[in-house]
């Protein structure tokens, strides 16, 4: 909290078949609402691996990259406009390998839904478009 630079994050929108993988956050920002899994980009470590590493040890799924979707900020302001929080994500599409998804210390739930359809799930602001974009992009990437 209260980070003197913004800070290096790595999402991956991972999907089986035409599904998403998703996953309610544990801690804040966001806790309680449905994102994607991912987490911080550690020193000398690749964006993309950090993508990978994050979502094995959040939900116990393995992927392969096919491509990059978008950069995601978030910044959280306090009561008296200090920014608290100040991620700037980058968001992968990956497709399944291998693993069951199941919730852990940072993935309080997780399940696969159509990335079109997600009814009335509270999500991270930036979830339905990230995933829209993340799907014709898996579209085109098999």
């Amino acid at each position: 909290m209260y980070p003197a630079r913004p800070i290096l994050a790595a999402s991956v929108a991972v999907f089986r078949g035409d599904r998403a993988l998703i996953a309610t956050r544990t801690r804040p920002p966001g806790a309680g609402v449905w994102s994607l899994p991912g987490g911080l980009v550690e020193v000398g470590e690749r964006v993309e691996e950090a993508a990978l590493r994050e979502l094995m040890e959040e939900v116990g799924v393995a992927a392969r990259i096919v491509g990059f979707n978008r950069h995601v900020e978030r910044i959280d302001h306090d009561e008296e406009g200090r920014v608290r929080h100040h991620f700037v994500v980058a968001s992968f599409v990956g497709r399944w390998v291998s693993g069951e998804p199941c919730a852990g210390p940072e993935a309080g739930d997780v399940r696969w839904v159509d990335p079109l359809a997600l009814g009335d799930l509270p999500t991270t602001p930036s979830l339905r478009r990230t995933l829209a974009q993340a799907a014709e992009i898996a579209k085109a990437c098999p």
